[in-house]
Protein backbone atom coordinates (compact mmCIF):
# COMPACT_ATOMS: atom_id res chain seq x y z
CA UNK A 1 0.00 0.00 0.00
CA UNK A 2 2.79 2.44 0.90
CA UNK A 3 4.32 2.13 -2.58
CA UNK A 4 0.99 3.01 -4.24
CA UNK A 5 0.51 6.09 -2.05
CA UNK A 6 4.15 7.18 -2.49
CA UNK A 7 3.82 7.01 -6.27
CA UNK A 8 0.46 8.85 -6.11
CA UNK A 9 1.67 11.78 -4.00
CA UNK A 10 5.01 11.94 -5.84
CA UNK A 11 3.07 12.33 -9.09
CA UNK A 12 1.05 15.19 -7.60
CA UNK A 13 4.19 16.89 -6.27
CA UNK A 14 5.92 16.89 -9.66
CA UNK A 15 2.83 18.36 -11.28
CA UNK A 16 1.19 15.36 -12.92
CA UNK A 17 -2.60 15.58 -13.36
CA UNK A 18 -4.56 13.55 -10.81
CA UNK A 19 -5.61 11.08 -13.53
CA UNK A 20 -1.98 10.43 -14.49
CA UNK A 21 -0.93 10.22 -10.84
CA UNK A 22 -3.52 7.51 -10.19
CA UNK A 23 -2.39 5.53 -13.25
CA UNK A 24 1.28 5.77 -12.25
CA UNK A 25 0.51 4.82 -8.64
CA UNK A 26 -1.17 1.60 -9.76
CA UNK A 27 1.32 0.51 -12.43
CA UNK A 28 4.53 1.97 -10.94
CA UNK A 29 4.81 -0.36 -7.91
CA UNK A 30 4.35 -3.40 -10.17
CA UNK A 31 7.31 -2.39 -12.33
CA UNK A 32 9.58 -1.22 -9.49
CA UNK A 33 8.86 -3.70 -6.67
CA UNK A 34 7.59 -6.66 -8.68
CA UNK A 35 4.48 -6.86 -6.48
CA UNK A 36 2.11 -9.76 -7.26
CA UNK A 37 -0.95 -8.34 -5.46
CA UNK A 38 -2.42 -7.64 -8.89
CA UNK A 39 -1.25 -7.46 -12.51
CA UNK A 40 -1.10 -4.97 -15.38
CA UNK A 41 -3.89 -6.99 -16.99
CA UNK A 42 -5.99 -6.36 -13.86
CA UNK A 43 -5.31 -2.65 -14.14
CA UNK A 44 -6.52 -2.61 -17.75
CA UNK A 45 -9.62 -4.65 -16.86
CA UNK A 46 -10.48 -2.40 -13.91
CA UNK A 47 -10.01 0.74 -16.01
CA UNK A 48 -12.25 -0.48 -18.82
CA UNK A 49 -14.82 -1.72 -16.29
CA UNK A 50 -14.91 1.71 -14.61
CA UNK A 51 -15.69 3.40 -17.92
CA UNK A 52 -18.21 0.76 -19.04
CA UNK A 53 -20.96 1.78 -16.65
CA UNK A 54 -24.55 2.61 -17.58
CA UNK A 55 -24.94 5.06 -14.69
CA UNK A 56 -22.16 7.24 -16.09
CA UNK A 57 -24.33 8.05 -19.13
CA UNK A 58 -26.38 10.29 -16.84
CA UNK A 59 -23.49 12.74 -16.54
CA UNK A 60 -23.23 13.92 -20.19
CA UNK A 61 -27.02 13.88 -20.46
CA UNK A 62 -27.43 16.25 -17.51
CA UNK A 63 -24.58 18.42 -18.86
CA UNK A 64 -26.33 18.61 -22.25
CA UNK A 65 -29.74 19.36 -20.73
CA UNK A 66 -28.22 22.14 -18.63
CA UNK A 67 -26.43 23.63 -21.65
CA UNK A 68 -29.65 23.68 -23.70
CA UNK A 69 -31.64 25.19 -20.85
CA UNK A 70 -28.95 27.84 -20.31
CA UNK A 71 -29.36 28.98 -23.92
CA UNK A 72 -33.14 28.80 -23.62
CA UNK A 73 -33.58 31.75 -21.25
CA UNK A 74 -34.71 29.55 -18.36
CA UNK A 75 -32.91 31.49 -15.61
CA UNK A 76 -34.62 34.79 -16.51
CA UNK A 77 -38.07 33.22 -16.43
CA UNK A 78 -37.38 31.54 -13.09
CA UNK A 79 -36.12 34.81 -11.63
CA UNK A 80 -39.19 36.72 -12.79
CA UNK A 81 -41.60 34.44 -10.96
CA UNK A 82 -39.60 34.64 -7.72
CA UNK A 83 -39.13 38.41 -8.06
CA UNK A 84 -42.87 38.79 -8.53
CA UNK A 85 -43.53 36.67 -5.44
CA UNK A 86 -41.00 38.67 -3.38
CA UNK A 87 -42.66 41.95 -4.34
CA UNK A 88 -41.14 44.98 -2.60
CA UNK A 89 -40.05 43.15 0.56
CA UNK A 90 -36.64 43.91 2.05
CA UNK A 91 -34.08 41.51 0.60
CA UNK A 92 -36.71 40.11 -1.74
CA UNK A 93 -34.68 40.30 -4.95
CA UNK A 94 -31.50 38.76 -3.45
CA UNK A 95 -33.74 35.98 -2.09
CA UNK A 96 -35.15 35.59 -5.61
CA UNK A 97 -31.56 35.05 -6.83
CA UNK A 98 -31.04 32.29 -4.26
CA UNK A 99 -34.31 30.60 -5.26
CA UNK A 100 -33.41 30.89 -8.94
CA UNK A 101 -30.07 29.16 -8.28
CA UNK A 102 -31.91 26.52 -6.27
CA UNK A 103 -34.30 25.70 -9.11
CA UNK A 104 -31.72 26.14 -11.87
CA UNK A 105 -29.47 23.68 -10.03
CA UNK A 106 -32.29 21.17 -10.44
CA UNK A 107 -31.83 21.61 -14.19
CA UNK A 108 -28.06 21.88 -14.67
CA UNK A 109 -26.60 19.73 -11.86
CA UNK A 110 -23.50 21.95 -11.93
CA UNK A 111 -22.28 24.84 -9.78
CA UNK A 112 -20.32 26.75 -12.46
CA UNK A 113 -23.14 26.28 -14.98
CA UNK A 114 -25.62 27.70 -12.46
CA UNK A 115 -23.29 30.62 -11.71
CA UNK A 116 -22.93 31.42 -15.42
CA UNK A 117 -26.61 31.12 -16.33
CA UNK A 118 -28.03 32.98 -13.32
CA UNK A 119 -25.14 35.42 -12.92
CA UNK A 120 -25.21 36.67 -16.51
CA UNK A 121 -28.85 37.63 -16.01
CA UNK A 122 -29.09 38.57 -12.31
CA UNK A 123 -25.88 40.51 -11.67
CA UNK A 124 -26.53 43.31 -14.23
CA UNK A 125 -30.18 43.54 -13.15
CA UNK A 126 -29.41 43.81 -9.43
CA UNK A 127 -26.69 46.40 -10.09
CA UNK A 128 -29.20 48.41 -12.12
CA UNK A 129 -31.61 48.25 -9.17
CA UNK A 130 -29.03 49.76 -6.83
CA UNK A 131 -27.34 46.76 -5.20
CA UNK A 132 -23.57 46.74 -4.69
CA UNK A 133 -21.87 44.91 -7.58
CA UNK A 134 -19.49 42.88 -5.44
CA UNK A 135 -22.34 41.74 -3.16
CA UNK A 136 -24.38 40.60 -6.18
CA UNK A 137 -21.46 38.60 -7.58
CA UNK A 138 -20.67 37.03 -4.19
CA UNK A 139 -24.32 36.08 -3.65
CA UNK A 140 -24.59 34.41 -7.07
CA UNK A 141 -21.27 32.56 -6.63
CA UNK A 142 -22.35 31.21 -3.24
CA UNK A 143 -25.93 30.36 -4.22
CA UNK A 144 -24.66 28.58 -7.34
CA UNK A 145 -23.13 26.01 -4.99
CA UNK A 146 -26.68 24.71 -4.63
CA UNK A 147 -26.28 23.42 -8.20
CA UNK A 148 -24.31 20.40 -6.99
CA UNK A 149 -26.57 19.68 -4.00
CA UNK A 150 -30.07 19.95 -5.41
CA UNK A 151 -30.72 16.94 -7.66
CA UNK A 152 -29.92 16.08 -10.35
CA UNK A 153 -26.33 16.58 -9.22
CA UNK A 154 -23.37 15.44 -11.32
CA UNK A 155 -21.13 14.99 -8.22
CA UNK A 156 -23.85 12.77 -6.69
CA UNK A 157 -23.73 10.56 -9.79
CA UNK A 158 -19.95 10.32 -9.50
CA UNK A 159 -20.06 9.61 -5.76
CA UNK A 160 -22.71 6.92 -6.28
CA UNK A 161 -20.57 5.22 -8.92
CA UNK A 162 -17.29 5.13 -6.98
CA UNK A 163 -18.91 4.20 -3.64
CA UNK A 164 -21.60 1.79 -4.91
CA UNK A 165 -24.35 3.94 -3.38
CA UNK A 166 -27.78 4.35 -4.96
CA UNK A 167 -27.75 7.50 -7.13
CA UNK A 168 -31.54 7.72 -6.81
CA UNK A 169 -31.28 7.79 -3.00
CA UNK A 170 -28.55 10.42 -3.19
CA UNK A 171 -30.71 12.62 -5.43
CA UNK A 172 -33.62 12.45 -3.00
CA UNK A 173 -31.29 12.98 -0.04
CA UNK A 174 -30.03 16.26 -1.52
CA UNK A 175 -33.44 17.95 -1.56
CA UNK A 176 -33.84 18.95 2.10
CA UNK A 177 -30.16 19.91 2.62
CA UNK A 178 -30.38 22.12 -0.48
CA UNK A 179 -33.49 23.81 0.91
CA UNK A 180 -31.82 24.28 4.32
CA UNK A 181 -28.78 25.95 2.76
CA UNK A 182 -31.03 28.12 0.59
CA UNK A 183 -32.96 29.28 3.67
CA UNK A 184 -29.73 30.11 5.52
CA UNK A 185 -28.51 32.19 2.56
CA UNK A 186 -31.86 34.01 2.25
CA UNK A 187 -31.85 34.90 5.96
CA UNK A 188 -28.37 36.37 5.52
CA UNK A 189 -29.48 38.30 2.41
CA UNK A 190 -32.43 39.84 4.28
CA UNK A 191 -30.25 40.84 7.26
CA UNK A 192 -27.63 42.32 4.90
CA UNK A 193 -30.24 44.37 3.05
CA UNK A 194 -31.78 45.63 6.30
CA UNK A 195 -28.37 46.85 7.45
CA UNK A 196 -27.11 48.26 4.14
CA UNK A 197 -30.44 49.48 2.81
CA UNK A 198 -32.03 49.22 -0.64
CA UNK A 199 -33.22 51.57 -3.38
CA UNK A 200 -36.94 51.05 -2.76
CA UNK A 201 -37.92 53.32 -5.65
CA UNK A 202 -36.06 51.28 -8.28
CA UNK A 203 -37.19 47.98 -6.73
CA UNK A 204 -40.79 49.19 -6.72
CA UNK A 205 -40.54 50.23 -10.38
CA UNK A 206 -39.17 46.80 -11.33
CA UNK A 207 -42.00 45.09 -9.44
CA UNK A 208 -44.66 47.23 -11.09
CA UNK A 209 -43.14 46.47 -14.52
CA UNK A 210 -43.49 42.75 -13.80
CA UNK A 211 -47.07 43.22 -12.63
CA UNK A 212 -47.85 45.22 -15.76
CA UNK A 213 -46.85 42.22 -17.87
CA UNK A 214 -49.56 40.27 -16.09
CA UNK A 215 -49.21 37.75 -13.29
CA UNK A 216 -50.64 34.92 -15.37
CA UNK A 217 -48.29 35.68 -18.25
CA UNK A 218 -45.25 35.52 -15.95
CA UNK A 219 -46.58 32.29 -14.44
CA UNK A 220 -47.21 30.82 -17.88
CA UNK A 221 -43.70 31.67 -19.06
CA UNK A 222 -42.13 30.19 -15.91
CA UNK A 223 -44.32 27.09 -15.81
CA UNK A 224 -42.24 24.98 -18.19
CA UNK A 225 -39.01 25.86 -16.38
CA UNK A 226 -40.52 25.00 -12.98
CA UNK A 227 -41.87 21.72 -14.33
CA UNK A 228 -38.43 20.35 -15.29
CA UNK A 229 -37.26 19.31 -11.78
CA UNK A 230 -40.74 17.97 -11.04
CA UNK A 231 -40.55 15.62 -14.03
CA UNK A 232 -36.98 14.48 -13.26
CA UNK A 233 -37.36 13.98 -9.50
CA UNK A 234 -40.94 12.76 -9.74
CA UNK A 235 -39.89 10.07 -12.19
CA UNK A 236 -37.00 8.90 -9.99
CA UNK A 237 -38.89 9.15 -6.68
CA UNK A 238 -41.89 7.22 -8.03
CA UNK A 239 -39.64 4.50 -9.42
CA UNK A 240 -40.89 5.02 -12.98
CA UNK A 241 -37.39 5.79 -14.31
CA UNK A 242 -33.78 5.35 -13.20
CA UNK A 243 -31.48 8.38 -12.82
CA UNK A 244 -29.91 7.57 -16.20
CA UNK A 245 -33.31 7.39 -17.87
CA UNK A 246 -34.34 10.61 -16.13
CA UNK A 247 -31.22 12.30 -17.54
CA UNK A 248 -32.21 11.24 -21.04
CA UNK A 249 -35.75 12.51 -20.51
CA UNK A 250 -34.35 15.83 -19.30
CA UNK A 251 -32.47 16.25 -22.60
CA UNK A 252 -35.61 15.72 -24.69
CA UNK A 253 -37.61 17.97 -22.35
CA UNK A 254 -35.00 20.75 -22.56
CA UNK A 255 -35.04 20.57 -26.37
CA UNK A 256 -38.84 20.73 -26.50
CA UNK A 257 -39.02 23.69 -24.09
CA UNK A 258 -36.04 25.69 -25.42
CA UNK A 259 -36.61 25.06 -29.15
CA UNK A 260 -40.38 24.78 -29.55
CA UNK A 261 -41.90 26.54 -26.51
CA UNK A 262 -39.54 29.43 -25.70
CA UNK A 263 -37.97 29.40 -29.19
CA UNK A 264 -34.62 30.76 -27.98
CA UNK A 265 -32.51 27.82 -29.21
CA UNK A 266 -32.37 26.75 -32.85
CA UNK A 267 -32.26 23.14 -34.03
CA UNK A 268 -28.95 23.94 -35.73
CA UNK A 269 -27.38 24.76 -32.34
CA UNK A 270 -28.11 21.32 -30.85
CA UNK A 271 -25.16 19.45 -32.47
CA UNK A 272 -22.74 22.10 -31.19
CA UNK A 273 -24.17 21.82 -27.67
CA UNK A 274 -23.85 18.02 -27.89
CA UNK A 275 -20.19 18.41 -28.81
CA UNK A 276 -19.62 20.71 -25.83
CA UNK A 277 -21.31 18.20 -23.51
CA UNK A 278 -19.08 15.37 -24.76
CA UNK A 279 -15.98 17.53 -24.30
CA UNK A 280 -17.05 18.28 -20.72
CA UNK A 281 -17.77 14.61 -20.07
CA UNK A 282 -14.53 13.17 -21.52
CA UNK A 283 -12.25 14.18 -18.59
CA UNK A 284 -14.85 12.96 -16.08
CA UNK A 285 -15.19 9.47 -17.58
CA UNK A 286 -11.40 9.08 -17.76
CA UNK A 287 -11.24 10.15 -14.10
CA UNK A 288 -13.93 7.59 -13.20
CA UNK A 289 -12.04 4.85 -15.06
CA UNK A 290 -8.73 5.62 -13.35
CA UNK A 291 -10.37 6.09 -9.94
CA UNK A 292 -11.96 2.65 -10.28
CA UNK A 293 -8.57 1.05 -10.99
CA UNK A 294 -6.95 3.06 -8.17
CA UNK A 295 -9.55 2.04 -5.59
CA UNK A 296 -9.46 -1.63 -6.71
CA UNK A 297 -5.66 -1.67 -6.36
CA UNK A 298 -5.92 -0.23 -2.84
CA UNK A 299 -8.59 -2.81 -2.01
CA UNK A 300 -6.31 -5.65 -3.17
CA UNK A 301 -3.64 -4.27 -0.80
CA UNK A 302 -6.16 -4.05 2.09
CA UNK A 303 -5.64 -0.27 2.20
CA UNK A 304 -9.24 0.65 3.14
CA UNK A 305 -9.08 -1.65 6.16
CA UNK A 306 -5.68 -0.31 7.25
CA UNK A 307 -6.68 3.32 6.74
CA UNK A 308 -9.99 2.64 8.49
CA UNK A 309 -8.26 1.13 11.51
CA UNK A 310 -5.91 4.12 11.70
CA UNK A 311 -8.73 6.67 11.46
CA UNK A 312 -10.90 4.89 14.02
CA UNK A 313 -7.94 4.56 16.41
CA UNK A 314 -7.11 8.25 16.00
CA UNK A 315 -10.67 9.60 15.91
CA UNK A 316 -12.71 6.94 17.75
CA UNK A 317 -16.02 8.82 17.97
CA UNK A 318 -18.47 9.65 15.20
CA UNK A 319 -18.32 13.36 16.10
CA UNK A 320 -14.52 13.50 15.88
CA UNK A 321 -14.56 11.62 12.56
CA UNK A 322 -17.16 13.94 11.05
CA UNK A 323 -15.30 17.08 12.14
CA UNK A 324 -11.93 15.92 10.78
CA UNK A 325 -13.49 14.80 7.48
CA UNK A 326 -15.27 18.14 7.10
CA UNK A 327 -11.98 19.94 7.72
CA UNK A 328 -10.05 17.75 5.26
CA UNK A 329 -12.60 18.19 2.49
CA UNK A 330 -12.92 21.92 3.16
CA UNK A 331 -9.16 22.35 2.67
CA UNK A 332 -9.20 20.02 -0.35
CA UNK A 333 -12.06 21.97 -1.91
CA UNK A 334 -9.95 25.15 -1.78
CA UNK A 335 -7.40 23.63 -4.17
CA UNK A 336 -9.23 20.94 -6.13
CA UNK A 337 -12.43 20.43 -8.10
CA UNK A 338 -15.13 18.21 -6.59
CA UNK A 339 -14.72 15.30 -9.01
CA UNK A 340 -11.09 14.37 -8.18
CA UNK A 341 -11.76 14.69 -4.45
CA UNK A 342 -14.73 12.33 -4.69
CA UNK A 343 -12.91 9.87 -6.93
CA UNK A 344 -9.84 9.60 -4.72
CA UNK A 345 -11.24 9.64 -1.18
CA UNK A 346 -14.84 8.38 -1.33
CA UNK A 347 -13.96 4.69 -1.95
CA UNK A 348 -11.57 4.78 1.01
CA UNK A 349 -13.67 6.73 3.50
CA UNK A 350 -17.16 5.32 2.86
CA UNK A 351 -16.32 1.94 4.52
CA UNK A 352 -14.92 3.81 7.53
CA UNK A 353 -18.04 5.95 7.80
CA UNK A 354 -20.24 2.84 7.58
CA UNK A 355 -18.18 1.20 10.30
CA UNK A 356 -18.90 4.19 12.56
CA UNK A 357 -22.63 3.95 11.86
CA UNK A 358 -22.86 6.78 9.32
CA UNK A 359 -25.13 6.09 6.35
CA UNK A 360 -23.24 6.16 2.99
CA UNK A 361 -26.04 8.39 1.67
CA UNK A 362 -25.70 10.87 4.54
CA UNK A 363 -21.92 10.77 4.22
CA UNK A 364 -22.24 11.52 0.50
CA UNK A 365 -24.44 14.54 1.19
CA UNK A 366 -21.93 15.87 3.73
CA UNK A 367 -19.08 15.34 1.30
CA UNK A 368 -20.78 17.04 -1.65
CA UNK A 369 -21.99 20.01 0.45
CA UNK A 370 -18.44 20.43 1.75
CA UNK A 371 -16.97 20.36 -1.75
CA UNK A 372 -19.66 22.84 -2.86
CA UNK A 373 -18.15 25.28 -0.35
CA UNK A 374 -14.83 24.70 -2.10
CA UNK A 375 -16.35 26.10 -5.30
CA UNK A 376 -16.69 29.50 -3.62
CA UNK A 377 -13.47 29.46 -1.60
CA UNK A 378 -10.24 31.11 -2.82
CA UNK A 379 -7.77 30.49 -4.34
CA UNK A 380 -9.40 28.09 -6.85
CA UNK A 381 -13.15 28.44 -6.31
CA UNK A 382 -14.63 27.77 -9.76
CA UNK A 383 -17.85 29.70 -9.03
CA UNK A 384 -15.78 32.73 -8.01
CA UNK A 385 -13.91 32.67 -11.31
CA UNK A 386 -17.19 32.54 -13.24
CA UNK A 387 -18.88 35.42 -11.41
CA UNK A 388 -15.71 37.54 -11.19
CA UNK A 389 -15.55 37.41 -14.99
CA UNK A 390 -19.20 38.40 -15.28
CA UNK A 391 -18.89 41.29 -12.80
CA UNK A 392 -15.34 42.30 -13.80
CA UNK A 393 -14.12 42.02 -10.19
CA UNK A 394 -10.77 40.48 -9.08
CA UNK A 395 -11.23 36.96 -7.72
CA UNK A 396 -9.52 37.68 -4.38
CA UNK A 397 -11.66 40.79 -3.77
CA UNK A 398 -14.76 38.77 -4.55
CA UNK A 399 -13.55 35.96 -2.28
CA UNK A 400 -13.19 38.38 0.65
CA UNK A 401 -16.74 39.66 0.13
CA UNK A 402 -17.99 36.07 -0.01
CA UNK A 403 -16.51 35.13 3.38
CA UNK A 404 -19.70 35.88 5.41
CA UNK A 405 -21.73 33.86 2.87
CA UNK A 406 -19.20 31.02 3.07
CA UNK A 407 -19.56 31.02 6.87
CA UNK A 408 -23.35 30.85 6.53
CA UNK A 409 -22.95 27.94 4.08
CA UNK A 410 -20.56 26.22 6.54
CA UNK A 411 -23.03 26.70 9.41
CA UNK A 412 -25.72 25.01 7.31
CA UNK A 413 -23.24 22.19 6.60
CA UNK A 414 -22.74 21.60 10.34
CA UNK A 415 -26.51 21.37 10.83
CA UNK A 416 -26.78 18.87 7.95
CA UNK A 417 -23.77 16.86 9.18
CA UNK A 418 -24.99 16.44 12.74
CA UNK A 419 -28.70 16.09 11.97
CA UNK A 420 -28.87 13.11 9.58
CA UNK A 421 -32.65 13.48 9.36
CA UNK A 422 -32.29 16.19 6.72
CA UNK A 423 -30.46 13.76 4.42
CA UNK A 424 -32.43 10.59 5.18
CA UNK A 425 -36.01 11.74 5.87
CA UNK A 426 -37.25 11.45 2.27
CA UNK A 427 -35.58 8.15 1.39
Amino acid sequence: MSAVLIFFFAGLLIGLPIIASMAVSVVGPLLVTGSTAYSVESFVRWTLGGADNTTSIAIPMFILAGAIMAKGGISKRLFNIFALAAGKKTGGLPCAVVLTCLFYGAISGSGPATAAAVGSMAIPLLIELGYEKIFCAALVATSAGLGVIIPPSIPFVLYGMVSNTSVGDLFIAGILPGIVIGLFLMVYAVIYCRIRGEDKEKIGANYEALRARGIFRVLRESFWALLSPVIILGGIYSGIVTPTEAATISVFYSIIVSVFVYREVSIKAIPRLMTEAVKSYAPIIILIAMATAFSRALTMLNAPQMIGEFIIATFPTKTAFILIILLVFFIMGMFMDAAPGIAVLAPILVPVATQLGISPVHFGVMLIVNLAIGQITPPFGTNLFVTSGLAKIPVLSLGKKAIPLILVFALALLVIAFVPWFSLALI
